[in-house]
């Protein structure tokens, strides 16, 4: 392999019922860094049925080039098409790093892919940068310079391993949604864009979609949410959860949760924050009655302002809150939710 050959960022934009989903905006925003540091440019991988139009939003968000494969066989999601598409486009333009959204799609797409162009995968990254490899010099062995340096989790959250794949090409990663920043969007930019047909021969591995069955959710996303209020085990019961809410619908925030809480059926997946729910980045973060395991810290640490509640003193918790009220959350919450009330009512 002459990895000389193999140059830009690329980024699978993935879209859903032609509504480009939040995490390609997101992974256009870290490209942008990544390809300042290696001088080379942002190319968007648009695949579907009917998105040729949608171009121009991934130009504002930092793409430099667009690639548009547009064909009826890709308008629902599934595997064998749309990996055909994205490691045809990988074999033919030869791009130095390809960046997927750890999505449901993504984490599906992600390792075929990867099986196919006969690279690496880094599942999950929070970290990414350009840098030397090995990290430290050793001697005898040949630093490699402008690689890409992928960071993760690992062993339940218990350390975090940075990851690299010198010897071969693309350099691959999936990347939490939340934990990269958007750039502002610049209006009226437009990009390169280069239609690519693949070419489909649908076989026995092509699934036939027979029905599609969307879920009807009536919760805020929570990690669009500016104020959250997030309770844990510590909170006791589904029933107290009630006094979270009272504090948010003051606040006019949003009730999130720690896996404990989801764990024992007291909230839906949909609202918890951690390793293994949703990355968020609110203004404020009330974490009551949460511990602060690594897990769950890994999900909001990036809030501007985290205001922490728990009886425990020790908690790990206060380590990254601004603010910290040893107590009852019991006493303290309605307290603070009448105080707040009162504020408010003042203020008018």
């Amino acid at each position: 392999m002459n990895l000389e050959e193999y140059k830009g960022v690329y980024v699978f934009a993935q879209q859903v019922d032609n509504e480009i989903s939040s995490i390609a905006f997101e992974l256009l925003g870290k490209a942008k860094d990544l390809a300042k540091d290696l001088n080379t440019e942002v190319t968007a991988m648009l695949l579907g049925s009917g998105i040729k139009g949608l171009a121009d939003q991934l130009a504002e968000y930092g793409a430099d080039k667009v690639i548009v494969v547009d064909d009826p066989e890709l308008k629902d999601y599934r595997t064998e098409p749309y990996a055909h598409a994205l490691a045809s486009i990988i074999n033919k333009y030869k791009p130095e790093i390809v960046l997927v959204g750890a999505t449901a799609i993504g984490r599906d797409l992600g390792p075929r892919v990867s099986a196919r162009v006969a690279t690496g995968l880094t599942a999950d990254c929070t970290v990414l940068e350009i840098g030397d490899f090995p990290l430290q010099a050793v001697p005898g062995q040949e630093q490699l310079h402008n690689q890409l340096l992928m960071t993760r989790p690992a062993f339940g959250g218990n350390t975090i391993a940075t990851i690299a794949c010198p010897y071969n090409r693309p350099q691959m990663a999936t990347v939490r949604a939340g934990v990269m920043q958007k750039i502002d969007p610049v209006k009226g930019a437009k990009a390169v864009v280069e239609e690519f047909n693949p070419g489909f021969t649908p076989d026995n591995k092509y699934v036939e979609i027979l029905d599609i069955v969307k879920s009807v959710v009536d919760t805020v996303d929570i990690m669009d949410a500016k104020i959250l209020v997030s309770g844990g085990r510590g909170v006791g019961s589904p029933e107290n959860f009630k006094i979270l809410e009272d504090l948010a619908e003051v606040l006019g925030g949003t009730v999130s949760c720690s896996r404990a809480v989801v764990d024992s059926g007291w909230k839906p997946r949909d609202l918890q924050v951690g390793q293994t729910g949703k990355t968020v980045r609110p203004n404020v973060y009330f974490a009551i009655g949460i511990s602060g395991a690594i897990q769950h810290v890994a999900g909001m640490e990036e809030s501007d302002i985290i205001i922490a509640i728990n009886k425990d003193a020790d908690a790990p918790i206060f380590d990254v809150a601004d603010y910290g009220i040893v107590g009852d959350l019991n006493k303290i919450v309605p307290k603070l939710t009448e105080a707040l009330k009162a504020e408010i009512a003042a203020a008018k």
